[in-house]
């Protein structure tokens, strides 16, 4: 074997993006909305606030390969988290603050954090979790508001104002080193930990950087709207380091009011949110058309996006809605939907509906039932395979949950088609695919149509059992406040959009659809709820 003359000895560590932050400091920076409005730093005055962080941290005894927790929003103090703790050798576990309090429990003693950084407004939280905290020794409080039941809490500013403020001598690194830290939201069974690595998530802020990608660039201004505890916000914060971008923080304020006025005052190019944010987004601005002209590269992912919802945001604000697909296992970017403009515009639409192409790295697959591979040809479905550089093959000190199938694959769960031109159409779930008279009905592609009708403002769509066809369609829907549709109106309405064996059954007219920690549509609470008799707002069912 003939080697390249290269200089693979050069570690793709969080330390390259923090010396390249340092190295740009007339770039980028980090805008955070707080109380008193927003808060602006130059990378030439967070780069110093990460070494001192950096000390700080070995002074409360934090050590390589230990854990270090954050409970926190989307902030300054938080990104400075984001690269001090993995930078001296240490592992930062973002935690979800919208998780139930016996998951949060459960993932703190299981990642055994010594250490929990929290911002003041979540301190009530912790506070009545705190005497089950098995492993924590030290509470660091980010923000001036009150500590009152807080063991051992300590003030982010005045630890930083204790120690030096030269550069830190930061110690050599392996890139196959753990960085981060950050656990599925446990809809099924308990939480899993993914441990990212530095090299996975170096090579995954460079992806973010390309022009088929999210294609983020130095000149842009980033609206971080998803959360920081959520897969490190989609690597957004590690590719602005990288490109010198500037980071737009929305700390707690992720209402649709607050961010329509940051786009408009911070003038963000770049926004990336899940589709929940989007649509509360779309129904403010077109009662209150705020200026949302220098949002060119809007990134919606987490959950499928309705093409209405692109459509209504392209030709009713001149924003580009780009449709993603990932998970906590993939770091998250897996496929990015970017059609070629020389398309007719009825192919554009019909590709941007879909979750798009893998990136590049990514390597994808589809899985049948017989374990064989099903071919790319638009119409035949199998289970999402995937791997790469920034996929995980294995659970946080769980090997008996494996993440892959054997052979360096990550089952996904997520069953779909892949058409000829490589572009991926999520279907379902493996867990929520209904299944009638022997026929998949896609419950994804159901719910879209749904949300595509005027009077209908968001819609989840699950299998109730049925006799003759073992399961049929539940469509459960919440109507635009002030509007009125019945189940035949919107049956009428799918009648001309889906086949007529896909029409539901059953409608259930709801106040609100329950979602997960990260805003998903909660189907496994859905289907408990119509067990118990709980749901309520059902329409007469129909004979069939």
């Amino acid at each position: 074997m003939l080697t390249g003359l290269m200089q693979d000895d050069f570690q793709l560590t969080l330390q390259h993006v923090l010396r390249r932050m340092r190295s740009f400091p007339e770039g980028g920076g980090i805008v955070t909305l707080s109380d008193d409005g927003p808060l602006r730093a130059s990378f030439a005055e967070v780069a110093p606030r990460i070494d001192r962080l950096a000390r700080v941290l070995g002074e409360l005894g934090v050590k390589r390969g230990e854990c270090v927790a954050s409970f926190a929003w989307n902030s300054q103090r938080h990104f400075e988290c984001y690269l001090a703790v993995p930078c001296i050798g240490a592992v930062l576990h973002t935690v979800n603050v919208r998780l139930f309090s016996e998951q949060i429990i459960y993932v703190l003693n299981h990642a055994e954090d010594r250490v929990v950084f929290v911002d003041d407004s979540l301190v009530p939280t912790l506070a009545a979790l705190a005497a089950d905290l098995r492993h924590v020794e030290h509470f660091v409080v980010m923000g001036d508001g009150p500590i009152d039941g807080l063991p051992n809490a300590l003030r982010y500013e005045d630890l930083l104002a204790q120690v030096d403020a030269g550069p830190f001598d930061y110690p050599e690194l392996d890139e196959r080193e753990a960085a981060a830290l950050c656990y599925t939201s446990g809809t099924t069974g308990e939480p899993k930990g993914v441990l990212y690595s530095h090299r996975s998530t170096t090579v995954h802020a460079l992806a973010v950087l390309g022009a088929d990608a999210v294609g983020l660039r130095s000149v842009d201004r980033a609206l971080v709207v998803v959360p920081m505890f959520h897969v490190n916000a989609w690597g957004l914060p590690h590719a602005a380091a990288l490109a010198s971008a500037t980071l737009v923080m929305p700390g707690r304020f992720v209402q649709a009011e607050p961010i329509a006025r940051l786009i408009a005052a911070e003038r963000c190019s770049v926004m990336v949110a899940v589709p929940t944010i989007y649509l509360d987004l779309l129904r403010y601005a077109d009662e209150h058309h705020p200026d949302l002209s220098t949002l060119t590269n809007a990134i919606c992912g987490g959950a499928a996006m309705p093409v209405s919802l692109a459509r209504a945001f392209e030709e009713r604000h001149g924003v580009n809605l780009i449709h993603g697909w990932g998970m906590t296992e993939t770091s998250p970017m897996c496929t990015i939907s970017r059609p070629s403009g020389d398309l007719d515009e009825e192919t554009r639409w019909k590709l941007r509906a879909k979750q798009g192409r893998p990136v590049p790295f990514v390597e994808l697959r589809l899985v049948g039932d017989d374990g064989g591979e099903v071919p790319w040809d638009g119409s035949r479905s199998g289970e999402i395979e995937v791997r790469g550089p920034w996929i995980a093959n294995g659970y946080y000190r769980d090997q008996e949950r494996r993440a892959n199938s054997g052979h360096s694959w990550l089952r996904t769960g997520d069953i779909a088609n892949v058409d000829e031109f490589g572009y991926v159409q999520i279907t379902d779930r493996a867990k929520d695919v209904i299944k009638s008279g022997g026929e998949w009905i896609s419950s994804v592609a159901l719910e879209n149509e749904l949300m595509g009708h005027e009077a209908v403002r968001e819609a989840a769509v699950i299998a109730i059992p049925d006799e003759r066809w073992s399961e049929r369609p539940l469509a459960c829907v919440v109507l635009v406040e002030g509007a009125e549709a019945t189940s035949d109106d919107l049956r009428e309405y799918l009648r001309l959009r889906v086949a007529e064996w896909w029409l539901p059954d059953d409608f259930a007219f709801v106040e609100a659809l329950p979602k997960t920690s990260v805003g998903k549509f909660d189907k496994k609470l859905l289907r408990a709820r119509l067990a118990d008799g709980t749901l309520g707002g059902l329409a007469a069912r129909e004979a069939r």
